[in-house]
């Protein structure tokens, strides 16, 4: 931890910003050590150039933040304390007046805002996404093999989901099964709420998983990912259950090819942009450029969506050391929804995958 505070330090330095106050949890995690999910209540982390960092957190989470191994100062506070109060104090006991402070602008709202306003009236405030987006975008080996280890248990849930796929099952039922295969092997949080999508319900990207039943000639969606030491996996496989129309095993083919072509595209010195544009041409050329509503895919760590996100604007050039999702798709209403999605980590020879169920189309007997 005390690398990436010494990175931000650095940067606030070159900058003139004599402290970050920073809120998000994943943020706060990142830089500390200590995540939590405080609710309406405030979290901080409170860094200056060359001086002691602190963590504001509820007086009831210290202990955690402590055992979590933050060794630095904490200021915990109840519910009828007024935190900004002892913030202020010990930012005065650090440095003598504010006049450039960084914050998470997406993040903060307005009430902090104008808080910290009252707190530094002489102060401007900038952006310190861009700064974090970038630490944060390169992974350590620590980083990536918690990574694999959640992509492992990704694996697991779409293996033992379509282990579950019968005549007459819903959404929901295969949905349950498998979450609950999780957590006997002690997961307790998803990356975002599980989808299992079948039929026609495939065919929305975002389709919410319901009473719908598994029907032969079925394509059936998994999109789902797992938390392990708050690092985030992120997997999609479409299969079939029992044949399938030429139509759908075409949607298929597509995507695959696209999605093979994109990985291979994925190499250190070439631009986001090109990785998703290498899919998206693909796809056009079959003559389903305009059921590919989305982008290719997005940084993957913490949050389940980091930067980048990979677009065919983006002219971001890939580094060593990112990971990223590849999940292009065709969704053609009335037909068929398909998605295929991995993680890969992006050495110097190109893109490791590191979400290893198959992609072969499976078909389900």
């Amino acid at each position: 931890m005390s690398q990436r505070l010494n990175k931000l330090q650095t940067w606030m330095k070159e900058n003139e910003i004599e402290v970050s106050f920073l809120t998000s949890s994943e943020n706060v995690f990142y830089l500390s050590g200590y995540f939590t999910d405080p609710h309406e209540r405030l979290l901080a982390l409170v860094v200056f150039q060359d001086e002691e960092p602190f963590l504001v957190c509820p007086s009831m989470e210290v202990h955690d933040a402590k055992r979590s191994g933050w060794d630095h100062e904490i200021i915990g506070y109840s519910d009828i304390d007024h935190p900004w109060e002892m913030i202020l104090a010990s930012i005065n006991k650090r440095i003598n007046g504010v006049n450039k402070a960084a914050i998470e602008k997406e993040h903060m709202n307005v009430e902090r805002y104008e808080q910290l306003s009252q707190l530094f009236p002489k102060a401007s405030f900038v952006s310190a996404e861009e700064k974090l987006r970038l630490l944060r975008m390169i992974k350590d080996a620590k980083e990536i093999k918690i990574i694999e280890e959640a992509c492992a248990l990704a694996d697991y849930a779409v293996e033992f989901g379509t282990s579950e796929i019968k005549e007459g099952k819903t959404e929901l039922e295969v949905l349950n099964a498998l979450e609950y295969a999780l957590k006997q092997k002690g997961v307790t949080e998803m990356s975002f709420s599980t989808m299992v999508l079948t039929g026609a319900n495939a065919a929305s990207p975002h389709g919410n998983p319901g009473e719908t039943k598994i029907k032969k000639g079925d394509l059936v969606l998994f999109d789902l990912g797992v938390v392990v030491d708050r690092y985030c996996s992120d997997i999609t496989r479409t299969v079939a259950y029992g044949d399938i129309n030429d139509k759908q095993k075409e949607i298929y083919d597509t995507v695959l090819k696209a999605q093979l072509a994109a990985i291979e595209a994925s190499k250190p010195g070439t631009s986001a942009a090109e990785v998703d544009l290498t899919a998206r041409r693909i796809i056009s050329d079959a003559g389903y450029g305009e059921f590919f509503p989305h982008r290719l895919g997005h940084g993957l760590g913490i949050s389940v969506h980091e930067y980048p996100s990979l677009t065919e604007t983006n002219q971001l050039i890939i580094e060593e050391g990112m990971v990223y999702t590849i999940e292009p798709g065709i969704y053609v209403p009335g037909v068929a929804g398909v998605r295929i999605e991995d993680d890969v980590f992006i050495t110097s020879d190109g893109a490791k995958i590191i979400t290893k169920f198959p992609k072969e189309l499976q078909i389900i007997k």
